[in-house]
């Protein structure tokens, strides 16, 4: 069990409301990483714990808490992407491949005799699908077969950063728990505690995602790339698109093209309503460029960057899609010479 993220106590509040009156789905979404997953790791624990805490927090202490916590209770199944198993996850496997980021109608249909057993304990059967959204169509509709046809007793957690990319036949039939991102103030206290450096700046750049900011602080991840792309898209007129595609090679395309995201929604924000959100250290010239650029063009540009996200995970070449979206970024300035 971990304990609960300072942000989360009004959601598990809810969830503790549940108890009495569970539904065949539960739908756990908001922003990645802000712990949605903890959360509902705990709460499932805690539904199948002999003796949980007024909190509604697990006990830790008794014979399911220990199986649950070994991995290994008979009345639980977590379900996701082999690409986040442990035991796949920094490596590929004996065959070569990459670790699916998908959920398989195999992975769904192995849940078949689960489902309709008795519950080792007595009490539910509970299965956690994360992150939702990873289920291909064909799992999706296995899932949703079961969920047409409930079993007593069974609850399916899926917990979703996109809620938006889910069936709508499974969204209407699970009941939705929002989790909220945690405010500026919070979220940038909890880093601080955590020993993050600027944890103000840290917060903002991971889209006020604290365990994503952790995370980054804590593996350096980006740092060193962040800090090339930034220092060049401040002075577009000077940049060399293909110079800076070339040293943002090893990249992550993902962390490129989000950075980048979040520099125009700021360019745009600020010449809108004079405020920034990701880069306020950067204020002064995020106003001046802003003033030489329309917000047709920035939105033109901005729904390029939305198409580089989608295939961020499988580039056909990292190199190409960088110079692509530099390109551009470039192209937007060179009427104004800013």
């Amino acid at each position: 069990m971990k304990n609960l993220y300072p942000w989360q106590q009004e959601s598990w509040q809810s969830l503790n409301g549940l108890r009495t009156r569970l539904p065949n789905a539960l739908l756990i979404k908001g922003a990645k990483g802000i712990g949605k997953q903890e959360m509902a790791v705990n709460f499932a624990q805690s539904l199948l714990c002999d003796a949980p805490l007024a909190s509604g927090l697990p006990c830790c202490e008794c014979d399911s808490c220990h199986w649950f916590e070994q991995g290994s209770h008979p009345d639980f199944r977590l379900v996701q992407p082999d690409a986040l198993n442990d035991t796949e996850e920094s490596g590929e496997k004996e065959s070569g491949k990459k670790p699916s980021r998908e959920i398989s109608v195999d992975q769904i249909r192995a849940l078949a005799n689960f489902a309709n057993m008795s519950a080792h304990q007595g009490g539910y059967r509970i299965v956690l699908i994360h992150p939702a959204e990873s289920m291909n169509i064909n799992s999706a509709n296995a899932v949703l077969k079961t969920l047409e046809e409930p079993t007593e007793k069974l609850l399916f957690i899926l917990v979703t950063h996109k809620p938006q990319q889910l069936l709508p036949t499974i969204l209407s039939r699970c009941l939705s728990l929002i989790v909220n991102t945690p405010s500026r103030e919070v979220g940038a206290a909890w880093l601080k505690q955590r020993g993050v450096e600027n944890p103000e700046s840290a917060l903002a750049q991971s889209g006020f995602a604290p365990l994503l900011a952790l995370h980054w602080a804590e593996e350096g991840e980006g740092t060193e790339e962040l800090s090339v792309l930034l220092s060049s898209i401040r002075h577009p007129s000077q940049m060399d698109a293909l110079a800076l595609a070339d040293k943002l090679q090893r990249s992550a395309p993902a962390l490129v093209v989000h950075c980048l995201q979040q520099w125009c929604y700021d360019l745009a924000s600020v010449k809108i309503t004079g405020q920034v959100r990701y880069f306020p250290e950067h204020m002064d010239v995020l106003k001046k460029l802003s003033a030489n650029i329309s917000a047709m063009t920035l939105l033109r540009y901005q729904k390029e960057l939305q198409i580089a996200k989608r295939e961020a995970f499988h580039p056909l070449n990292q190199k190409l899609q960088f110079e692509s979206i530099l390109l551009s970024y470039r192209l937007i300035f060179s009427s104004s010479g800013a």
